[in-house]
C-alpha cells in the first residue's frame, strides 16, 4: 500500500502561527508528520509513505518528500500524478487517533474508493480503483478551473463520487467515520481548543 500524506498546502488560515507551518505542530515530542509517518510504519511494515511538498523542512525519516508537479487548486493536493490503485492520501495536519489508522488499513480491498472522517472533516481517503477516483478529482478540478464552484476540495470529489449535491458536508454512501479524537488544524483556534492552550 502506497500511503501520500499531503503537505503541499498553503496555510493561509494558520499564518505561520508560533512560528512554523501547521505541519509542524508538535504534541507529545512528534511534529504531526512524525507521529503519522511513525504509525504508519508500526502499522504495515510494507508501506511506500511519500509526503507530498515543496518544503524541504518537511523531510521525515521513514517516509521520502515528492513535489508535486501541479499546486494551483486546493483540490490539487490529491497529487494527479500519484493517484492509482492501491493508494491512500491522508492529511498532513491532522493528528491521528491509532484507531483511525487501524480502521483505515482494516478498509482496504472493499470499496473502490473509500472515504474516512466525520461530519467536519474528511481525514482521509482511501483508493483501490485509481481510475474511479481520478474520474471524479477531474470532473471536480474541472468545475472549479472552469469557476463553475467556489469550493474544491476533498468534500466535493465525496460528493461527486457518491452522486451528492456537491456544495456543503453531507455523509453518505462510502464514507466510514472514525474516533472523533481524530482532528485536522486549520487554524491557531484549533489548535488551541485541541491542546486547551490560550
Amino acid at each position: 500500500m502506497k500511503y501520500i500524506i499531503m503537505a503541499d498546502g498553503k496555510g493561509s488560515r494558520w499564518n505561520h502561527y508560533m512560528g512554523h507551518e501547521k505541519h509542524e505542530i508538535c504534541i507529545g515530542g512528534e511534529t504531526l508528520l512524525q507521529r503519522t509517518v511513525r504509525l504508519l510504519r508500526e502499522k504495515d511494515a510494507a508501506a511506500e509513505v511519500i509526503i507530498t511538498s515543496h518544503n524541504p523542512a518537511f523531510e521525515v525519516e521513514g517516509a521520502r518528500r515528492y513535489e508535486p508537479k501541479n499546486n494551483v487548486l486546493e483540490i490539487d493536493r490529491f497529487t494527479a500524478e500519484l493517484i492509482g490503485n492501491d493508494v491512500c492520501f491522508l492529511y498532513g495536519d491532522v493528528f491521528y487517533a491509532e484507531s483511525t489508522l487501524d480502521t483505515v488499513i482494516a478498509n482496504r480491498g472493499f470499496l473502490p474508493v473509500a472515504f474516512f472522517g466525520n461530519e467536519n472533516s474528511i481525514c482521509a481517503v482511501l483508493i483501490r480503483d485509481g481510475e474511479a477516483f481520478k474520474k471524479c478529482f477531474y470532473a471536480v478540478r474541472e468545475k472549479a478551473a472552469c469557476g463553475e464552484m467556489p469550493s474544491c476540495k476533498g468534500w466535493q470529489v465525496y460528493h461527486h463520487y457518491a452522486g451528492m449535491p456537491l456544495e456543503g458536508k453531507a455523509i453518505g454512501p462510502c464514507f466510514i467515520c472514525v474516533d472523533n479524537s481524530t482532528r485536522d488544524f486549520n487554524s491557531p483556534e484549533d489548535y488551541r481548543e485541541f491542546t486547551g492552550k490560550n
